[in-house]
């Protein structure tokens, strides 16, 4: 008869941060998971605006100065961070979908120039929109 009493089997435990060294691809895994976050964010910001629109002048001037606030403002420059973050991320993963781009120079490379457009995207977007006063 077989003792199923003996509970679950040892299992490793997973390795910790500080056995891997740090490195552009698992950087840019953790930061791909955190600017999916930021969208489900960004989606409920723009359903709250759409019920602002909707509610009368009086809530979609409170949602405005809600946004144009110094947190508003910084949360929106994380979510276009997020949104061009991901355009570059998603790029880069069609290609390993067809089996390219996974030597780890290239993985490297592709990782940095991924955050790198991602940064200088949000910058010439936000000072563009600085320069046409959306501020």
């Amino acid at each position: 008869m077989t003792d199923t009493s003996r509970g679950l089997p040892e299992r490793p435990m997973s390795p910790h941060l500080t056995v891997w060294r740090w490195h552009i691809t698992m950087a840019c895994s953790i930061l791909h998971r955190g600017c999916v976050v930021a969208l489900w964010v960004g989606a409920v910001i723009l359903a709250a605006w759409a019920a602002a629109l909707a509610s009368g002048p009086d809530a979609y001037a409170g949602f405005l100065s809600i946004l144009g606030s110094p947190i508003g403002k910084l949360v929106l420059l994380g979510e276009t961070f997020a949104v061009f973050f991901l355009i570059a991320y998603t790029v880069r993963q069609t290609f390993w979908d067809i089996g390219k781009g996974f030597a780890p120079r290239i993985a490297d490379m592709t990782g940095a120039m991924s955050i790198a457009f991602a940064v200088v995207a949000t910058i010439v977007t936000w000072v563009i929109a600085g320069a046409n006063g959306a501020f």
